[in-house]
């Protein structure tokens, strides 16, 4: 999970939890250390199941980690979530484009968006993710 607010990493673990999805969550608040991890020779060879990405952090856009993954032969079959504030259209078809699997726009309000992640999280709990080569 790359989340640069706590509060919404916290929520988002929660939740996730709440739907009986024991997975190791791994959270990186900027994207830098997220791309050191994804691109580390253990991550590399295992591969994480599933990448859930905010667009806005603090020392890169999120675009530009989704646009790394997607283009790295081991990587790129990793489902991408983008999980973002940004509802703008362009930035909308652009993560597509990309390749992310789901986008996302967080509900500004505290009980929409604790209902958005609970949905995301049931979703989760349900998908099936191809194996990384």
């Amino acid at each position: 999970m790359v989340e640069d607010d706590h509060g919404h990493a916290k929520l988002i673990e929660k939740n996730i939890r709440r739907a009986n999805i024991s997975n190791e969550i791994v959270h990186f608040d900027s994207g830098q250390p997220a791309l050191d991890y994804l691109f580390s020779d253990e991550i590399r060879s295992n591969g994480p199941m599933l990448i859930l990405l905010d667009l806005n952090l603090p020392d890169m856009q999120g675009t530009d980690i989704l646009a790394e993954v997607k283009k790295d032969e081991r990587l790129r079959r990793a489902p991408v979530v983008v999980l973002t504030t940004t509802d703008d259209k362009a930035e909308i078809q652009r993560c597509y484009d990309l390749g992310c699997n789901v986008y996302i726009t967080k509900p500004v309000d505290y009980e929409s968006f604790a209902g958005a992640i609970r949905q995301l999280g049931l979703f989760l709990s349900v998908m099936q993710a191809p194996d990384i080569e």
